[in-house]
């Protein structure tokens, strides 16, 4: 993990263009809908997650791609560590990656869609770490199995929606919820969701993590 955050504080490839791209969602979503006519509660939280996923997309794409152009791969599974090690040691490199981006981004998401959030701050964290927990996680792996596919930016949203789409729906119910201040007990039950996947993504990637990179 703390190989990668070197990294990216010396070239900052990753964090710019995941922070551009979301950018750029907020900022053509901004434009292309008349707030004085749309309620901007009505599609706020679609639009903040999908900034989210795809610029996401864009981090993930670029995990495991320093390993691959230098070769470091067979190196890594030559080092006397268990692989859920590198494993875990990606997907939070990765997690902080996206809550960085996320911290910055809505800021901007509420200057531009004209949305309060100061008394619903702590519900949304919980809900943006549960997601994006469950997104990086299940993420990571499919990062590892599509490093060595040639049309990777491709393959890697392929594999990972269908399998996130639980997750992403359920944050963006929780996040509409928060956002037109429903009270807190109308969102548990959709965290509780999320969290059953985290465990399950997390469960699952931790047993198949090893098989997938020694292929």
């Amino acid at each position: 993990m703390w190989k990668d955050i070197r990294g990216e504080l010396r070239t900052k490839e990753i964090f710019s263009s995941m922070f551009i791209f979301s950018l750029l969602v907020l900022v053509i979503f901004n434009f292309s809908i008349d707030l004085l006519e749309v309620n901007p509660l009505d599609i706020a939280q679609g639009v903040l997650w999908i900034a989210f996923t795809f610029s996401g997309i864009l981090g993930l794409n670029r995990s495991f791609l320093f390993e691959k152009e230098n070769d470091c791969i067979q190196g890594l599974m030559l080092t006397p560590v268990d692989r859920s090690v590198i494993y875990f040691g990606k997907m939070l490199g990765n997690l902080v990656f996206m809550l960085v981006m996320e911290a910055i981004t809505v800021p901007v998401f509420v200057v531009l869609f004209n949305i309060t959030i100061y008394d619903k701050i702590f519900s949304l964290i919980i809900v943006i770490f549960l997601g994006t927990l469950g997104f990086v996680t299940v993420g990571t792996l499919f990062s590892a199995m599509s490093v060595n596919i040639k049309a990777r930016e491709v393959m890697l949203p392929i594999l990972l929606f269908p399998i996130v789409v639980p997750i992403i729906i359920a944050a963006v119910k929780s996040t509409g919820l928060i956002l037109s201040g429903s009270p807190f007990g109308e969102i548990v039950s959709w965290l509780k969701l999320i969290i059953v996947f985290d465990i399950i993504y997390l469960v699952v990637s931790f047993l198949s993590f090893e098989y997938i990179i020694e292929e």
